[in-house]
């Protein structure tokens, strides 16, 4: 997997970069700022991204801005949004236009390296890595009167780890349930979100799950 990197705190830059290709991943290049990291995705095409929401020069989204350009001009591009704070409004920006190799993690999930590496490489395959930082937050602002607000504590537990990225033996290894158990929750999960009868895979109703979650 190649990839280039955008962050404007030197010390970090290297050391993503230093920490990527410890465990194989080829750092193609690596930017201090926002025209830097476009020149480098033009030369080098990379299979991924992971970049800092907050870059010169007003240090407010330009990183994002240059995720949603990049998913505009290549739908579906993999990127991994970097985050100091939870800004969970950012995840549901991100996941606008679908729930396709986007990730979006608090700063501090670097040091986790085997999570953030996982994170990085379901994003390249095509999934979705939320931070669970994130997640809790959104899941605060629902009560029992909404679809959301109505899922059991297990069945927001196995949402949230859906939204995490993780499959279902992933999940059944986490919660220590059974797949059989863990289906039932999913199931549950779709009919509580209206998405039980909609004649979609599998696969496209965890999406429309998860961007259910995120945007009400």
């Amino acid at each position: 997997m190649r990839v280039v990197i955008a962050e404007d705190d030197a010390l970090l830059r290297q050391g993503l970069a230093l920490l990527l290709e410890t465990e194989g991943v080829e750092v193609v290049g690596a930017a201090a700022d926002i025209e830097e990291f476009m020149v480098l995705v033009n030369r080098h095409t990379p299979d991924a991204v992971v970049v800092d929401v907050r870059l010169p020069p007003t240090f407010r989204d330009e990183g994002l801005r240059a995720a949603a350009q990049l998913r505009r001009a290549t739908p579906g591009f993999p990127v991994l949004v970097l985050s100091a704070y939870v800004e969970d409004g950012y995840a549901t920006e991100l996941l606008g236009d679908g729930a396709s190799g986007i990730g979006y993690l608090l700063k501090d999930r670097v040091g986790e390296v085997g999570d953030f590496v996982d994170a990085l490489r379901r994003v390249a395959s095509g999934g979705i890595a939320l931070d669970p930082e994130v997640i809790s937050q959104l899941f605060s602002r629902h009560t029992a009167g909404d679809p959301l607000g109505s899922l059991t504590a297990r069945e927001r537990e196995v949402l949230a780890l859906m939204a995490e990225g993780h499959d279902n033996a992933r999940i059944c290894h986490l919660l220590e349930l059974s797949s059989a158990a863990v289906s039932k929750h999913i199931g549950n999960i779709f009919g509580k979100l209206g998405l039980a009868a909609s004649g979609t895979g599998s696969g496209h109703r965890r999406v429309l799950a998860v961007l259910a979650f995120l945007n009400s």
